[in-house]
């Protein structure tokens, strides 16, 4: 079966984030069918949601897996659970937050998934680690990373790691 690549964001913003998106990503590695390729450096982003918490730390893995699009999305909620993932407030804080953002070209939605990942279009903190891993990306829609990252730039993402 042929890999397919895919991009994962991660977020978190408690109980020493750069820690828990280190965990994440070394829970990730030991998917089954699927090889890390490449982490961005992680990057600190005040909270989208919510103000009255911490801010964020972000960053994305690209991966190469035969896992089908869904069997990958339960894997990496599998990971969150494991992690402690209590999903209480929309945009409020978190452990840690697994986002499947791109998986090769699929365009698809349903009740548990939108890939690509609505987000990957206008947020900073996914379009900057994107960027860092292939600023030559071309999305589903045909719109490349690198004409969405520079109008967002106005957004403060500051780099911590890597």
């Amino acid at each position: 079966m042929e890999k397919k690549t895919a991009y994962i964001a991660l977020g978190s913003n408690l109980a020493v984030p750069a820690l828990q998106i280190k965990t994440a990503i070394e829970h990730i590695k030991k998917i089954a069918q699927t090889i890390l390729i490449n982490t961005s450096p992680f990057y600190e982003n005040p909270p989208m949601g919510p103000q009255d918490q911490d801010d964020f730390v972000n960053a994305v893995v690209e991966i190469k897996t035969t896992l089908d699009v869904k069997s990958l999305l339960h894997a990496l909620q599998a990971i969150e659970e494991k992690m402690g993932r209590i999903r209480i407030k929309r945009w409020g804080p978190r452990i840690i937050d697994l986002d499947l953002l791109l998986y090769e070209n699929l365009v698809f939605q349903d009740f548990e998934l939108t890939l690509p990942h609505p987000g990957v279009f206008d947020r900073i903190f996914f379009l900057q680690p994107l960027h860092d891993l292939t600023p030559d990306l071309c999305l589903p829609d045909g719109r490349h990373i690198v004409n969405l990252f520079k109008p967002a730039l106005t957004a403060i993402s500051n780099k911590i790691h890597g």
